[in-house]
């Protein structure tokens, strides 16, 4: 599906356009990935690494329509990654964190129809369902973005989508770097916001193909949330330091107890490892979500589930935690 293709990630600099860049490197043939960020060092650093021919960097900010509709230019597919997403520093700095995730969004949005391009996946998060902080609530505008563009392409074949995920093991602002961190520098104990909260885990890689797999099976306007592990964020702490005490600070400002991916009010349409939150909105073609263009059939189970982290059906062992974050541990 990539091959000969030209690929643009916004945001691109970042752990997941890396992991995705390499992905794409290492299983297809593109025409070009276009890395678009608005860090020249972050650029120039990943440009060491990814320097195969196919590679191009674009400084640029989702801020500016023109430059991204520059950039854009003859692209097949994109991948919107970039995001303000630091939950405190979004809450002292709100307009800024709206000119990102909610203008941005929509300028990639019209960037992309500008452009004819034709599949675009915008990433979310968990915090966008039922959002208590302003991340959160500029991800479901965005989200709902994303969805209804479906609805203003006319006759063009263009599709958008999302796909919400929890945490990533080892990301950038993930918690496993932090205590990492604090136990190389000699830590006597941990710090753990409550002892009963709960995270969903997914691996940098299983989000990455996740969202490729997702170009493949996507309609438009549908939301894609992977079936994963949960665990107890004092587990972790005990599979990473057994021997070191743990004390608790307290929930900060803007933090849940639990993730929630799914709400009991989303309408879901559940398949093997995955599920669909589908449009609360008419399109102007009828869809028939149970079914994803890979004529893979799901179950239509309504509304009234509720998907969240201390809920799950899944949960991480030690020895599953440990395969999963080994390379930063």
């Amino acid at each position: 599906m990539f091959n000969n293709k030209n690929i643009l990630i916004t945001g691109g600099t970042g752990s997941f356009g890396k992991k995705y860049t390499e992905i794409l490197l290492k299983d297809y043939k593109p025409n070009k990935i276009i890395i678009f960020s608005r860090d020249e060092l972050k650029q120039y650093e990943m440009a060491q690494v990814f320097n195969n021919p196919c590679m191009r960097y674009f400084i640029g900010d989702v801020r500016d329509k023109k430059r991204l509709e520059e950039a854009m230019y003859e692209v097949d597919f994109v991948i919107h990654a970039a995001a303000l997403k630091h939950v405190p520093i979004a809450e002292y700095n709100p307009s800024e964190c709206i000119k990102t995730n909610i203008n941005g969004a929509q300028n990639v949005i019209d960037a992309a129809i500008t452009n004819n391009v034709k599949k675009i996946i915008a990433l979310s998060t968990d915090k966008a369902s039922s959002p208590i902080n302003l991340y959160g609530a500029t991800k479901l505008a965005s989200d709902k973005l994303f969805v209804a563009a479906n609805n203003i392409v006319g006759k063009k074949d263009i599709r958008f989508a999302v796909v919400r995920y929890g945490n990533v093991v080892g990301s950038r602002g993930s918690v496993i770097p932090f205590f990492k961190k604090l136990l190389d520098n000699g830590a006597k104990e941990i710090p753990i916001t409550d002892p009963d909260m709960t995270r969903f885990f997914i691996t940098l890689e299983d989000g990455v193909n996740f969202v490729l797999n997702n170009f493949k099976r996507m309609h438009g306007g549908e939301i894609f949330i992977p079936k994963i592990a949960s665990l107890k964020i004092v587990d972790l702490v005990k599979y990473m330091a057994p021997s070191i005490p743990h004390q608790i600070i307290g929930i900060r400002a803007g933090e849940k107890l639990h993730e929630v991916m799914i709400t009991s009010n989303d309408r879901v349409i559940e398949f093997d490892d995955y599920y669909v939150i589908t449009p609360t909105i008419k399109f102007s073609q009828d869809i028939d979500y149970t079914k994803n263009r890979l004529l893979k059939i799901g179950k239509d189970i309504g509304i009234g589930f509720e998907y969240s982290s201390n809920k799950n059906n899944q949960w991480l062992t030690k020895e599953q935690f440990l395969n999963m974050a080994k390379e930063y541990l």
